[in-house]
């Protein structure tokens, strides 16, 4: 599975444009002929920043469903799609959520995420490929894996991690523009040439620094959802799932899935500090461990 972004990418796009936005439209107050304000400042980079967070998150079943052409089922045609349909019923109601959506793409690669605004306006989607490749066991301890997410509100916890981080980088970028323009540049008033440089430099830098924290967060929340597919599964189903995906070297989901998937891609030195997944063999020496003990 690849990384992050129905999430991070559409967050990055809509933080940009209304960046851009609310600088036509004459809406930044924090800079002014004395300097920076920092309190206006702050104010505007956290509303910037979880607002971006949450028209991503608002907008994440859309764009799931687009960017992979996943068809919902609503009514039932096959009896794959029933007992797909069923297992997520019978698993939302016993982690206490409301029936998410249920949708299939129609792909070879072996994979499954979820996504949705809240825990009870969910999307839980599953390939093709997963669906011909693993046995029923398997993919219904993918499923609670899925579901898993959904109960434990892991999307909305993102969005706000993603909030917090973007308002620093908001905020911590123009503190940055700012100081090179007056000290280095000399300018005496407003803002130049070099504040708005510096700014989006600061920006893409920052932002990939930030993207370390929500990384350790997607990654510590798939040990989390190993267990919840564990317990409405079995932890036999759920090891046996995560080996079979170890042994058909899954391919990513496109980027701006990748969060939301079952599985992601390897990586050692810093690579690893951006992986949205743990490596499968860490995933299922957690689960063999918490059955010895």
């Amino acid at each position: 599975m690849k990384r992050i972004v129905l999430f991070l990418a559409t967050n990055l796009a809509i933080v940009l444009v209304l960046s851009v936005s609310m600088r036509l439209l004459g809406l930044e107050p924090y800079l002014n002929a004395q300097g920076l304000e920092l309190n206006s400042l702050l104010v505007f980079a956290a509303v910037m920043g979880f607002g971006g967070s949450f028209i991503s998150l608002a907008l994440s079943k859309w764009m799931a469903k687009k960017t992979l052409g996943a068809g919902v089922i609503t009514a039932a045609r096959t009896p794959t799609e029933q007992w797909l349909v069923q297992t997520v019923a019978r698993q939302a109601q016993a982690s206490g959520i409301k029936m998410p959506e249920v949708a299939i793409w129609d792909s070879p690669e072996v994979n499954a995420f979820a996504t949705g605004m809240s825990r009870n306006s969910a999307l839980v989607a599953v390939s093709t490929g997963l669906l011909q490749k693993m046995t029923r066991e398997e993919a219904e301890a993918v499923l609670g894996h899925e579901v898993a997410h959904v109960a434990n509100g892991d999307m909305v916890t993102l969005a706000l991690i993603q909030g917090v981080v973007n308002t620093f980088v908001l905020f911590l970028s123009r503190v940055i523009g700012h100081t090179v323009d007056r000290v280095i540049f000399r300018s005496e008033s407003g803002s130049g040439p070099a504040f708005w440089i510096t700014v989006v430099i600061a920006d893409v830098v920052l932002g990939i620094l930030a993207s370390i924290i929500v990384m350790w967060f997607s990654r510590r929340r798939e040990f989390r959802a190993d267990e919840g597919g564990a317990r409405v599964a079995g932890r036999g189903a759920m090891i046996a799932a995560l080996e079979r995906l170890s042994s058909l070297h899954p391919q990513p989901l496109p980027d701006k899935l990748a969060a939301f998937g079952v599985s992601g891609g390897g990586a050692s030195g810093l690579k690893r500090l951006f992986m949205t997944h743990p490596p499968l063999e860490e995933r299922i020496a957690a689960l063999k461990a918490n059955v010895a003990n």
